[in-house]
C-alpha cells in the first residue's frame, strides 16, 4: 500500500466529488441574482418563483458544497504536509484570503439573503444575492490562482529550504500569472454551461409535465419555466462559446509552460511540423511510439498556436540532458533556483504523465461539452415561439433523459476537464519543482491513508443520497404558490427574521 498512490486517490475522490457542486454554485447564485433583478423591476409573481425555486436549489447545492470542500485543506496538512511545509509560505497565502474574504463574504450575506425576505428593504435584499455571487467568483479567484501556481510556479524564490514568495511584487506575479489569466474564464464560462443546463433542464421537464397535464389548468406555471427554460437554454449556449475560446487560449498557454501536458493530451510521441491533432491513437504499452491513428492534420498547430509542437519522447529526452525546460527553454524563478537540488535529490523522474489517461480525459471534456451544448440548442429550438415540448410517443420517451442529461453532460465535462488538468501536470505536484512523491506525509502509513479514504468515500456516498433525494424531492415540487412569495412592506421594524423556506 503506497501512500503516494493511496493519498492521490483520496485527494482525487474528495476533489472531484466536491467539485460536483462549485460550478452549480458559482453561477447559479448570479443567475438567481438575475431573476431577482427582473422580478424587482417588473413585480412579477413569475420572476418571484423562479428566484425563490432556484435559490432553495441553490441553498442544496451549497450547504453540500461547504460540507465536502473542508476536507480539501485538511489533506493539505493529513497527507500531504511534506507539500504543505514546503510551499505553505506561498500556497496558503491565496487559501487563506479564500477563506477569510471570500467564503466569509458569500456565507455571511447568503444569511442575510435567506433570513432577510420579509425584513430587509427589497433593493438592499436584491444587493446581498449580488454580495454571495460576487462571493463565489472571489473564491474561485483565489482557489484558481493557487492552482495556477502549481502549474506555473511565478513569484517564487528558494530560501531556506522552501519556497517563498518574491515580496508583495511575487504576489502580484501569482495573481497575474498567465495559466490563472486563461484558467479563470475558461472555469467560469464552463461553470454558466452546467448552471445553464441545470436551469433549463428542470424547467423543460415541467413544460413536458404541465403539457400532458394541460396547460390552462396553470398558464402562469407554463410562462415561468418557458422564461427559465430559455433564459437556461441561452446562458448554457452563449457560455459554451466563451468556454471554447478562453479553451483556446489556455491550450495555447499549456503549450508554452507544460509542453509535456499537450504532448501526452494529444497521444503526440515525436515531435511534428505542422502537427495534426489526433482524434483517435492506439499506442504501445509502453507509451512511446504511436501504432495507428486518425488525425486531422495542421490542426494540432493551430490550437497549441506552435508550427513545430514537441513530442513525448523528445521531452523525456531533453528532461535528462537539461531538466525541466519550458516550451521556449525557460524557466520560472523557483524552477530555476531549485534545478540542482531537484537533480540531486530526485533523480530518474519520468517527466511524462499517464499518456493514455491525459489524452482520453481531454477528448471527453471537450466532446461532453459539446453534446451538452446541441443538446440545449435542440431545446430552445423546440420551444421556439412559445411552444411547448412535441407530442407525440417518441418525445414522451427521450424528453426525460434527455432532460437529465442536459446538466450531466457539461458537469462530466468540466470534471474530467479537471482531471486532466491534474492527471497532465504528473508527475510534479509543482511544475518543474516538486515531484508529487516527494509532498507526502512521511509519519503517515498507507493504512492509515486507506482507512481514511475508505471512510470519505462511504460518508460522501451517504450526502450523495441526500443530495440527489433533495434536489428531486424540490424540483417534483415544483414552483411556489403565489402566497409563500409575496413579501411584506417590512414596516415592523423590531420583527424577527424568519426563514423564508
Amino acid at each position: 500500500m503506497d501512500p503516494v498512490v493511496l493519498g492521490r486517490w483520496q485527494f482525487g475522490i474528495t476533489t472531484v466529488y466536491h467539485f460536483l457542486f462549485v460550478p452549480i454554485t458559482i453561477a447559479m447564485a448570479m443567475m438567481v441574482a438575475v431573476l431577482q433583478t427582473i422580478w424587482y423591476r417588473t413585480g412579477h409573481a413569475r420572476y418571484l418563483q423562479l428566484t425563490k425555486f432556484f435559490g432553495k436549489l441553490l441553498l442544496i447545492n451549497f450547504a453540500l458544497g461547504v460540507v465536502t470542500g473542508i476536507v480539501q485543506e485538511f489533506q493539505f496538512g493529513m497527507n500531504w504536509s511534506e507539500y504543505s511545509r514546503f510551499v505553505g509560505d506561498v500556497f496558503g497565502a491565496p487559501l487563506a484570503l479564500e477563506a477569510l474574504l471570500a467564503f466569509f463574504l458569500e456565507s455571511t450575506f447568503l444569511g442575510l439573503w435567506i433570513f432577510g425576505w420579509h425584513r430587509l428593504p427589497r433593493l438592499l435584499h436584491l444587493m446581498t444575492i449580488y454580495a454571495v455571487a460576487i462571493g463565489t467568483l472571489l473564491s474561485a479567484v483565489f482557489i484558481l490562482a493557487a492552482n495556477s501556481w502549481m502549474q506555473n510556479p511565478v513569484g517564487t524564490t528558494f530560501n531556506n529550504g522552501r519556497a517563498e514568495l518574491a515580496g508583495v511584487e511575487g504576489f502580484i506575479d501569482v495573481l497575474l500569472n498567465p495559466v490563472f489569466l486563461v484558467t479563470f474564464p475558461h472555469v467560469i464560462t464552463a461553470a454558466y454551461m452546467v448552471a445553464g443546463g441545470l436551469m433549463a433542464a428542470i424547467c423543460g421537464w415541467w413544460l413536458m409535465k404541465l403539457r400532458r397535464e394541460g396547460t390552462d389548468r396553470d398558464p402562469e406555471a407554463v410562462a415561468a419555466h418557458r422564461f427559465g427554460a430559455r433564459m437556461g437554454a441561452w446562458v448554457l449556449i452563449v457560455a459554451s462559446v466563451l468556454t471554447i475560446v478562453s479553451g483556446d487560449l489556455q491550450g495555447r498557454i499549456m503549450t508554452e509552460v507544460q509542453p509535456m501536458k499537450m504532448a501526452a493530451a494529444e497521444g503526440l510521441f515525436d515531435t511534428e511540423t505542422n502537427a495534426g491533432m489526433r482524434l483517435f491513437v492506439i499506442g504501445d504499452l509502453d507509451a512511446t511510439e504511436e501504432i495507428f491513428a486518425i488525425k486531422i492534420p495542421g490542426l494540432l498547430t493551430l490550437i497549441s498556436g506552435e508550427e513545430t509542437v514537441q513530442g513525448v519522447n523528445d521531452l523525456r529526452e531533453q528532461y535528462a540532458t537539461e531538466g525541466f525546460l519550458r516550451n521556449d527553454g525557460s524557466r520560472t524563478q523557483i524552477q530555476e533556483e531549485y534545478a540542482a537540488e531537484l537533480a540531486a535529490n530526485y533523480p530518474g523522474v519520468d517527466p511524462a504523465p499517464n499518456v493514455p489517461v491525459s489524452f482520453w480525459t481531454f477528448r471527453l471534456m471537450i466532446g461532453l461539452g459539446l453534446a451538452g451544448t446541441a443538446l440545449g440548442v435542440v431545446l430552445l429550438w423546440l420551444i421556439r415561439k412559445d411552444k411547448l415540448p412535441p407530442e407525440g410517443r417518441f418525445w414522451d420517451k427521450v424528453w426525460t433523459p434527455a432532460m437529465f442529461a442536459l446538466p450531466l453532460l457539461p458537469l462530466f465535462a468540466i470534471s474530467f476537464g479537471w482531471i486532466f488538468t491534474e492527471m497532465g501536470r504528473q508527475p510534479w505536484i509543482v511544475a518543474g519543482v516538486m515531484p508529487t512523491a516527494a509532498g507526502v506525509s512521511t509519519s503517515v502509513s498507507g493504512m492509515s491513508v486507506l482507512i481514511s479514504m475508505i471512510v470519505y468515500t462511504l460518508v460522501y456516498g451517504v450526502l450523495a443520497v441526500i443530495e440527489v433525494g433533495l434536489f428531486l424531492r424540490y424540483v417534483k415540487k415544483g414552483l411556489p404558490d403565489d402566497t409563500d412569495v409575496v413579501l411584506d412592506d417590512h414596516t415592523d421594524q423590531d420583527s424577527p427574521m424568519s426563514f423564508a423556506y
